[in-house]
């Protein structure tokens, strides 16, 4: 494979041996990421630390010193439309999704670490699949996804028990079988308490877990038995659960929210008050989370800098059917850059934070356009008013003061 900046290298990371203090932590299987990264700390502190060291030693301290990026997409809302235009894609003979999701692939893979957003929970092997209100995608979306560049995605939604206990594991497992990660949905109480690992930044990187909640689950009840199944948003416990996330290993803690209010482009109340209580949560001066991803709303909502952490509270949809309100084909793509700590065992700080403007066009055909190319915009009017409107509101409430930009 050839070593550039921009290519990765992909390995398995053993699940932690501190794993049992995660208690009700869901997350996912028992492989991890590794890839090279993009940023460097700063020079000789590497070498610094591995004198006495073995070169394998050495070469790992290292790569401990190199920053790393990570990228994050809004809901893959699959409806009728979606599921008609894979068919079509794959010459009638199963489903094919990577074609309408190839515009993001050159930025997930590219990535050091990739997280999307899995809306919706799989079908049986042929089927039936359905849209909305209850939605069974086609199971071939998981290995779309990981070839998109996506290493792991979170699985807590208002959607995720739409078939029940059956539909998680059918879409756990088909996941699993991609070598695509996840958080936020069990199948059972064991798996709940493993941590979701993932390494960055070369083999000695980062070690970045992600957690992931639900606001609810439109009113269908949790399994009998079962709590674990799906996450609910609890401050409390996201809390505790990056908490010991961090003393499994974890440098970096990335909290998936599936919150919000449909249709609304300003964070609600709930949002802005859980924001603000989590990103102020510390322990001896060292934040308990470090980044806070959101979905849900289907419509682009603002990024922001809540007490020195970034927000992002809706990255709206990256694939979706054509709906009522032409916003709900409209997301952002979060890119932010992480640089390792100044000083050992210190925090890892976001050095670089960016966005892009995604469209899924529906006409002719359903396909995602990248909208932060200029001559991208140029080809139709509707395209120059999807990225105003995404731009504005990932803007609204002053994340450029703070140093976000239209990534290129």
């Amino acid at each position: 494979m050839t070593t550039t900046r921009l290519r990765r290298t992909r390995g398995v990371a053993a699940v932690l041996a501190a794993a049992a203090l995660l208690g009700s932590l869901a997350s996912c299987g028992d492989g991890g990421t590794v890839r090279p990264s993009e940023g460097h700390g700063r020079a000789g502190e590497g070498a610094d630390r591995s004198k006495g060291k073995s070169p394998a030693a050495a070469r790992a301290a290292q790569e401990a010193r190199r920053g790393f990026s990570l990228v994050a997409t809004g809901d893959l809302l699959v409806h009728d439309s979606i599921i008609r235009q894979a068919r079509a894609d794959s010459g009638g003979s199963g489903y094919e999704f990577r074609t309408m999701l190839a515009a993001a692939k050159p930025m997930a893979s590219a990535a050091d670490l990739a997280i999307c957003h899995m809306e919706t929970v799989y079908g049986k092997d042929g089927g039936p699949f359905t849209g909305y209100p209850a939605f069974m995608t086609p199971p071939q979306l998981a290995q779309a996804v990981k070839d998109t560049g996506y290493d792991s995605c979170s699985t807590a939604s208002n959607h995720t028990l739409d078939a029940g206990g059956e539909g998680v594991k059918r879409t756990l497992d088909a996941m699993d079988r991609a070598g695509l990660r996840h958080a936020g949905s069990a199948r059972d109480k064991a798996e709940s308490a493993r941590p979701a690992m993932l390494r960055a930044g070369g083999p000695g990187g980062a070690k970045v877990a992600q957690l992931a909640y639900t606001y609810g689950t439109n009113g269908i009840p949790l399994p009998e038995g079962k709590p674990w199944t799906v996450n609910m948003i609890d401050p409390a416990r996201i809390i505790a659960d990056a908490r010991a996330a961090r003393k499994a290993g974890a440098d970096v803690v990335v909290v998936s929210m599936h919150w919000g209010t449909e249709w609304q482009e300003a964070p609600d109340a709930t949002q802005l008050s859980v924001a603000k209580r989590l990103t102020a949560s510390q322990v001896g001066g060292r934040k308990d989370i470090d980044l806070i991803l959101g979905t849900h709303a289907h419509v682009p909502q603002a990024y922001e800098k809540v007490n020195g952490t970034w927000v992002v509270y809706g990255m709206g949809d990256q694939i979706a059917g054509k709906m009522n309100d032409p916003r709900g084909t409209m997301g952002s793509a979060a890119r932010f850059t992480f640089a390792p700590p100044r000083e050992r065992d210190g925090a890892w700080t976001v050095r670089k934070a960016e966005f892009r403007p995604f469209l899924m066009e529906t006409t002719p055909r359903h396909t995602l356009v990248d909208l932060a190319p200029p001559a991208a915009r140029k080809a139709a009017y509707e395209r120059q008013r999807a990225y105003k409107t995404i731009s504005d509101a990932v803007l609204s409430r002053g994340a450029a003061k703070d140093g976000l930009r239209v990534g290129q």
